[in-house]
């Protein structure tokens, strides 16, 4: 069945549904976020990761900032597109645009709805110590990740998964499973499934103060959200006035002092928590590469000192 399709999206994460959807179909336009100043004087302009394969593909490309600006929405409609595909777009769709095309709008998220609607579900589910995740393709409504299913497809969470590893499989299963779903859906062979309410949590976007360790917590609730907030925002505590970064870390039934005390363990920097110790396996000192925290040792003098 030959149809037109628009494609929104922006980060890695909705890379191969788009390639997957250009050598399958008819991709007619892509709608990805606004090129954004980055680097440290923030004056470098750095295009989505959408944009640059969309580039390379050859198809028309739209970077409205809102799109209810009118600009956009007369893009759309000139695109008259049959399906709109999103993949982490970052923006919500209003009624208009989801009643544009005939087959409606429908999403790749990297959660198993209704656990984790919203921005973030991948930090989430490794934040919540969940032992699976996976996506879910669904018909969007206007409601934020509510709309009805049209297939799931789950995975393990590893014990050494980050957010970083899980995106990278989940962007890549997103993919196999939309262009496994298409056919049938467009033919009018599946019959969406409405979510239960029953069991939604919400996963709203990371700020960089999400990644702040407090030792006030369990090791276990800590090395959680060092993989969980890897690579971004990065899980972090002030050390000698700077941000330390903890790249990885692992659990020990060591004891120190007190809580937020810090010592060595085997020769790695170690932190008391609420019950047990953090070991930091890898860190980021402010203005330095991720370094093992052995290597990280030999230079920081006063660690064990509170």
């Amino acid at each position: 069945m030959s149809i037109k399709i628009v494609f929104m999206g922006s980060p890695d994460f909705s890379l191969p549904s788009l390639r997957l959807l250009a050598h399958n179909h008819t991709v007619v336009g892509v709608v990805t976020q606004p090129d954004r100043a980055s680097g440290r004087g923030r004056e470098i302009m750095k295009a989505p990761p959408v944009k640059t394969l969309a580039l390379e593909l050859n198809i028309p490309i739209i970077q409205p900032e809102k799109l209810r600006e009118p600009e956009a929405m007369q893009q759309l409609q000139a695109w008259n597109p049959d399906l709109i595909v999103v993949a982490a777009f970052g923006q919500i769709l209003r009624k208009d645009v989801l009643d544009l095309p005939k087959h409606g709008c429908i999403n790749i998220h990297a959660s198993l709805l209704p656990r984790w609607r919203g921005a973030a579900p991948i930090n989430a589910a490794i934040l919540a110590g969940d032992e699976a995740t996976g996506v879910t393709i669904m018909k969007m409504d206007v409601g934020l990740d509510t709309g009805p299913m049209l297939a799931m497809k789950n995975i393990r969470i590893r014990r050494d998964d980050t957010a970083g590893s899980v995106f990278q499989t989940l962007s890549t299963l997103g993919a196999n499973l939309l262009l496994e779903t298409l056919p049938d859906y467009l033919a009018g062979k599946t019959t969406p499934t409405p979510q239960p309410e029953e069991g939604a949590t919400y996963a709203p976007m990371l700020k960089k103060q999400d990644g702040l360790l407090d030792f006030t917590c369990s090791a276990i609730e800590l090395e959680r959200r060092v993989r969980a907030m890897n690579p971004w925002p990065g899980a972090w505590f002030e050390w000698n006035g700077n941000a330390l970064k903890v790249a990885r870390a692992s659990v020990s039934e060591e004891k120190g002092s007190s809580i937020g005390s810090r010592f060595t363990v085997e020769g790695r920097p170690a932190i008391m928590s609420a019950d047990g110790v953090l070991i930091l396996e890898e860190v980021q000192p402010a203005g330095k590469k991720i370094m093992p925290g052995k290597s990280f040792l030999s230079g920081a003098r006063g660690w064990e000192s509170s």
